[in-house]
C-alpha cells in the first residue's frame, strides 16, 4: 500500500448513530456543528457526555470519522500512564507470540525523539525497532499496531501482500491505521484539534 501512515507520518447539536469505542468511558457523545467553525475540530469532556465540535459543512461519513479520532485522543490525553522501554520491548515480545507465533524477535525496542515523519522503523539486519515518542499517550491498541508493524518488518521486509496478510491477524489494524490517518490529518489543519474549546 502506497499510503502506509506509519512511513510519511451553528447547527443545533445532535448525537451520531455509530456507538463510542470501547473504553471511551462516555455515555453519550453531543455533534455541535456550527458555520463559524471552518476547519478546526474539537472535543471536551462535560459530565458525563462529550461534546465534539465541528464545521457544519462536514459530512456524515467526515462527522463519523472525526468522532472516533477525538474520542480515541481524548481518551488518550487521560490516560497518562507511558510505557518505559523494557515494557515496550516485554510488549514486543507478547505480541509477537500471539500474532506471528513467536517468528519475530526484535534485539531492541525502544522509544525515540527523532523521528517526526514516521511513527515507527526497524532495521531487520540489527533486529531493532524505534518507535516515535509522539505515539506515547495514544491509545494502547495505536501503540500495538505499530509495534505489530515493526515486528512483521523482521519477518517480511517490504510492504507487499505477504506483509499485510502477516497484520491481518491483529484484529484492530484497520481502525490503528484509521487513528493515526486522523492524527497526521490534524496535524496539517491549521490550528491541531485539541481537547477543548472553539
Amino acid at each position: 500500500m502506497s499510503a502506509d501512515p506509519l512511513h510519511r507520518a451553528g447547527a443545533p447539536p445532535r448525537t451520531p448513530t455509530t456507538p463510542p469505542p470501547s473504553g471511551s468511558g462516555t455515555s453519550a457523545i453531543e455533534v455541535r456543528r456550527s458555520t463559524r467553525r471552518r476547519r478546526t475540530v474539537s472535543a471536551y469532556r462535560e459530565g458525563d457526555r462529550t461534546v465534539v465540535l465541528i464545521p457544519a459543512r462536514m459530512s456524515e461519513a467526515e462527522e463519523q470519522r472525526w468522532v472516533r479520532v477525538m474520542l480515541d485522543k481524548l481518551a488518550a490525553q487521560e490516560s497518562k500512564r507511558v510505557l518505559g522501554d523494557a515494557e515496550l520491548a516485554e510488549r514486543a515480545e507478547r505480541l509477537s507470540g500471539q500474532y506471528f507465533a513467536g517468528r519475530a524477535r526484535p534485539a531492541s525496542v525502544r522509544w525515540v525523539t527523532n523521528q517526526n515523519t514516521r511513527w515507527g522503523s526497524c532495521t531487520p539486519s540489527e533486529g531493532s525497532i524505534r518507535l516515535s515518542h509522539r505515539l506515547q499517550g495514544m491509545p494502547e491498541y495505536v501503540v500495538d499496531y505499530v509495534l505489530l508493524h515493526e515486528l512483521a518488518h523482521l519477518l517480511v521486509p517490504g510492504h507487499g501482500p505477504r506483509f499485510w496478510r502477516l497484520l491481518e491477524a491483529y484484529p484492530r489494524t484497520e481502525r490503528a491505521r484509521g487513528y493515526l490517518e486522523g492524527v497526521v490529518a490534524a496535524d496539517r489543519l491549521p490550528h491541531v484539534p485539541g481537547a477543548r474549546s472553539e
